[in-house]
């Protein structure tokens, strides 16, 4: 009965008919998994109206911090895992789609200084931020849907300007172009994504790979910077 009714609850929650627990799961977990997420629920329900827009059900895990609440849109089913902070101060706020997964200890911030106000930030639906996770979205960086992100991964879209030599680096301002992860994506645990990068649909980024250069769709790509591996096809 119980593994039913989690079963359909979250199948409700995610709007996927064919989400199907392990039978293998015990039902002592099961009950423990409810009671975590009924907690979430709640917490949800209470951060709910200080928020700029949140369309459906809000799980939020314990000592979750949310700084400028009204800047930050959710969809539905968003997971903010425990320990979680969002800096939402931006020009363009954080957007964050329908059954996203924020995990633990991730943090997104948006503006580093108040001087030079950042962009924002925006992820798409059934995507994921894996634990300790950190997004710089400063020059702005965007996510699309279905994107899977491991632990420890980090996206820095800015860069200190350095040319003189006169003056310290950090009286000499920023760029900023921003940051593009395209739709179907994986990126491995402890990947660098730096300013200006765009990765490809459908690409692959292995695990503790620093990014500086465009990835085009479909590669997958590795090392320290990244370069192409191969390509995936039908034989992958």
């Amino acid at each position: 009965m119980l593994r039913e009714l989690l079963q359909r609850l979250i199948r409700q929650l995610k709007s996927d008919p064919h989400y199907t627990i392990d039978p293998a799961v015990p039902t002592t977990a099961l009950g423990t998994v409810l009671k975590e997420r009924g907690l979430a629920y709640l917490r949800g329900l209470l951060r709910k109206p200080f928020l700029a827009q949140s369309q459906g059900a809000l799980f939020v895990g314990r000592r979750v911090q949310i700084l400028n609440s009204r800047l930050l849109y959710l969809g539905r089913s968003v997971t903010l895992e425990d320990d979680v902070k969002i800096d939402a101060l931006s020009r363009q706020g954080v957007h964050i789609g329908n059954n996203v997964s924020i995990g633990r200890f991730s943090v997104i911030e948006c503006t580093g200084v108040l001087t030079h106000l950042g962009i924002g930030f925006w992820i798409g639906d059934n995507s994921n931020l894996g634990d300790y996770n950190f997004v710089g979205a400063a020059g702005g960086v965007r996510i699309g849907a279905n994107v899977l992100i491991g632990q420890g991964v980090r996206f820095h879209s800015e860069n200190h300007v350095f040319c003189r030599v006169d003056i310290p680096i950090k009286e000499q301002g920023v760029t900023n172009e921003g940051i593009v992860v395209e739709d179907d994506v994986w990126l491995g645990s402890g990947v660098i994504v730096l300013d200006g990068v765009t990765i490809g649909r459908g690409a692959i980024v292995a695990a503790g790979s620093v990014v500086t250069k465009d990835v085009p769709p479909l590669a997958i790509v590795g090392g320290v910077p990244a370069k192409i591996i191969k390509f995936r096809s039908k034989d992958t």
